[in-house]
This record gives C-alpha cells, structure tokens and sequence, in this order.
C-alpha cells in the first residue's frame, strides 16, 4: 500500500495535544468521542498510512491517566435498538465495548443510563450492571433541553443527575452509536464538577471533517459520502472565521448546537473558553498527512464505494433515494464518476466481453485482474485464484483445482443443502485450496499470496452474496458491486 499519511507521528502529536488541552483546565477534561475509538476502517482508507486502532493506541500512550466512562439512552434499551454493522443491540454493545477497553487495560469508570425516564427495561439493564460488578449512573430528561438554559444549567436540570465519580484527568465519553447523550452527559459532568469547585473541561474528539483542509477536499468530500445518510453538511466555521479570520471546517449540527452550548458554558462558569465549534476539537489529523495525493485518490475511491454500497441497499429495498442523490452531488464537487474506479471499468469490460457476470482487482502493481462467472465457479471465486496465480508466477492456464473436486461440493451443495447456484463461493475455493496445497506446491504458492490482497480494490458486476463480501472484508479489499442482483 503506498503511505499517505504519517501515523507514528500523530500518535506522538495527538497525546501531546490533549495533554495540553487537559492543562487548561484544573488538571480535569472530560473529552467527547465522536466516531469509533477502534475498528476506524473509514480513516484506514481515505488516510492510506493510519492504523484501523490509531487512536486506542494513541490513547495508550495516556492509559494512566485516562478512564473511560460509556453512555447509553433508555429509549435505545426499551426499543433493543441494534447496531447493523455487528448486528447485536445497543445494551450487549456497551459490554462488548467494555471488555474490549479493558483487555486492552483502559479503565472503565462506569455506564451511564441516559434520557431516563423510568424505563423498565433500562432498571432491568442497570440490575444486570449490578450484578457484573459494574458501576451505573442515571441522567434523566430535561424539558427544554438544550434551549433553556436557565433550567439546564439548574439544581432542577443538570443538578437532578447523578454526578459521575471519576478518578483520573481524563475522561474519555463514549457511546454505541449516535444519539446516546454523550455531550449532555460532558456539559452535566461540568456543571457538578463547578458545583464542588473544579474547573473542569470539556472538549471534542472527532476525527472528520478535518479542519484544517480545504471544504471541497476530497477526504472531506469522502466523510459527507460517509454520512450521506445522516445528510451532515461541512461548512466553513463562521464562529472562527469571526474570531480569528481564519477558514475552519466543521459540520452543520456541531455549527447550528454552538449558539446553544455557549450560552450553557456561560451559564455554568459564567463564560465560554471557546470561540468556536473547532475550537472545541482536539484533531491533529490534518498535520499528519505525508503524501496529500495518496490521500486524495485514497477518498475518491471511498466516495464511490460509498455511491455503491449506497445503491446496493436501494436495490436491496431500502427508501434511501435521497443518500444515492446526495453522493451523487459530492461526485461532481470531487469531480469523479464511477469511471475514475480503475476497476469498474475493466469488470464492466470483461462482462462485455464475455457475456457473463465479471470482476476485477487492482493489484499493488497497478495490474488490473479480471475474472467471470463459469459452471464450476462464481465470478469472484474465479478472482481469488486468478490474482494469486499472477502474484504466485503461475501460468494463468494451469489449473488449482481439478473438476473432479469442485462437482462433488457442488453436488453436496444442491443436493443435500438445498443450494440453487453450484458455483463455489470464495470461502469453498480456499478451502479446496487448503486441502490441496498439502500435496500441491502451486496451490501452497497461491495462499501464500492471500496477504499481498489486502488494500487492494475490487468490483464485481453483480451483488455478491454475504459469503462473499465476508470474505473479501477479510482479506482486507475494498469491495465494490453494481447494484444487479442475482438470477
């Protein structure tokens, strides 16, 4: 993969920065995360260079004065509302969460129950909670909030919650999704720590919009693609653009809340630290790209892939017309199409050719790989060995796996497991593949290249099943689809 971004140096520059924001304040910072602390593949991919697990590992370098203090909403509890990208409720995530923090030896404070209101499924969480050994707090509804102040920044408001015992500097607040209350539950957190003569702070950790980028940056554009369901705006911080006379970039809600939040800073410490919604932040991303051409192609590529995953869950059924739409807008503002994807142009080719259902890789070397769909195997399955052929030097016309073993798992597959299509899926090839390479030097020479896959794009002309798109997520590729569905 070649490098865009430098990630040694932003886990050197990162701590740094929020050790000097923690100084700012009585030696206590409450810092809200936005995004994902691990497991951030969209960084990974428009910021070739960053680790998926840079920021835990940045916050490594400050394990000992950290604690992490995880929020959830009631109402996300009452209506089991499920992460679709694991598929497991909000309340199984906040202790999947936890123990993945803790393994990692991050201290875990306490779950914070939100938006409470006498729930009962979120008393029956807090039991369970209990009887794990695990501290809980309640922070309840506020009629008005976040617009009256007076009453937010109250004994009748934030003073109704239950203060958070925390024993480090730092307190890292974090959720399973968004809307879970984390800034409500930093801005209560101020207010009871005022209350008992600390000065504490607040400040905000999100890694996109990069502030210090262009608007029409392409890793900006890429983040408006990433939340084009949301429909997130960047704009340019008119907040800062008043107080320095500097260009800053930041979204619409953090810009349309700032009004708000000034006017509860005011009311909790009598002024605001911050001039603006980019002050809040504490990203250095920006000061860590190396290569900003990398990074730029890096993103067109992920605004397409979005486009596709997009357009895939409209022909899936979903009502999402308006995300497909608005991705579409921010093709014309990175000036792309899904031509500029090497890979869309020689599958759609290949199909042309052939008459059959086609994919196709980008390889490290800029060699483009293709492959289709035959009797004995899917057209992706057909890529795998295709791509490790080449990367293993073997002739293109040798054969990995004979006939007389792929028609026996076809026939166990529609015969005795009901399966309408007989073609090997991608996971059946490396397993046959396995078996072999025991006996079979080419076949051991063709896994042996399944590393060199990882970064690499491909583009299938037809929706692959789930089998398919697992497979190709572990391999590390960026997986593309026409939204054409299967016969």
């Amino acid at each position: 993969m070649t490098i865009g971004f430098d990630n040694d140096k932003y886990l050197k520059i990162q701590s740094e920065h929020i050790r000097e924001r923690i100084a700012k304040f009585d030696g206590k910072l409450y810092l809200e995360l936005g995004g994902k602390l691990f497991d951030d593949h969209h960084a990974s991919r428009v910021l070739p260079g960053f680790k998926p697990d840079s920021k835990l590992r940045m916050f490594g370098q400050l394990r000992d004065s950290l604690e992490i203090v995880i929020v959830i909403s009631a109402d996300d509890i009452e209506k089991n509302k499920v992460r679709a990208d694991l598929g497991i409720t909000y309340d199984e995530d906040v202790l999947r969460l936890r123990d993945e923090f803790m393994s990692r030896d991050f201290m875990v404070g306490s779950v914070v129950i939100t938006h409470y209101d006498g729930q009962r499924a979120a008393d029956a969480f807090r039991h369970r909670l209990e009887r794990l050994g695990i501290k809980s707090y309640v922070h309840y509804l506020i009629d008005g909030y976040p617009h009256d102040v007076a009453l937010i920044a109250s004994d009748e408001g934030f003073g109704k919650n239950d203060f958070v015992e925390t024993e480090r500097p730092l307190v890292i607040v974090t959720a399973p999704g968004p809307g879970s209350g984390k800034m409500a539950v930093c801005l209560s957190q101020l207010y009871g720590e005022n209350k008992r003569g600390v000065h504490a702070g607040y400040a905000k950790f999100e890694t996109f919009p990069v502030w210090n980028l262009p608007l029409k940056h392409p890793v900006n554009i890429a983040y408006e693609a990433a939340t084009a369901d949301l429909n997130d705006v960047n704009m340019i911080d008119p907040f800062h653009m008043e107080a320095y006379g500097k260009v800053a970039i930041n979204y619409n809600r953090d810009i349309e809340i700032f009004p708000v939040l000034n006017a509860l800073f005011e009311g909790i410490y009598g002024e605001n630290p911050y001039k603006s919604p980019t002050d809040m932040g504490v990203n250095m991303v920006g000061f860590c790209i190396s290569d900003d051409e990398v990074c730029c192609q890096a993103s067109k590529d992920e605004i397409i892939r979005r486009y596709y995953a997009a357009t895939n869950k409209l022909a899936d059924g979903a009502d999402n017309e308006n995300e497909v739409n608005k991705i579409l807008m921010l093709f014309n503002q990175a000036k792309i199409t899904t031509a500029t994807r090497k890979t869309t142009v020689a599958a759609a080719k290949y199909k042309a050719e052939t008459g059959h259902t086609s994919a196709a890789i980008e390889l490290h070397d800029g060699t483009i790989i293709t492959a289709k769909s035959s009797p004995l195997l899917g057209c992706c399955a057909a890529l795998i060995l295709n791509a490790t052929k080449y990367l293993a030097g073997i002739n293109h016309e040798v054969k990995l796996i004979p006939q007389s073993m792929i028609e026996p798992i076809q026939k166990t597959k529609t015969e005795f497991l009901g399966a309408r299509n007989p073609r090997l899926h991608t996971d059946e090839v490396l397993v046959a593949l396995s078996v072999l390479s025991e006996n079979d030097e080419n076949c051991r020479r063709a896994l042996e290249q399944l590393p060199q896959l990882r970064d690499c794009q491909v583009h299938s002309t037809v929706m692959l099943s789930e089998v398919d798109r697992k497979i190709f997520k572990k391999l590390g590729c960026g997986l593309t689809c026409d939204p054409i569905k299967k016969k």
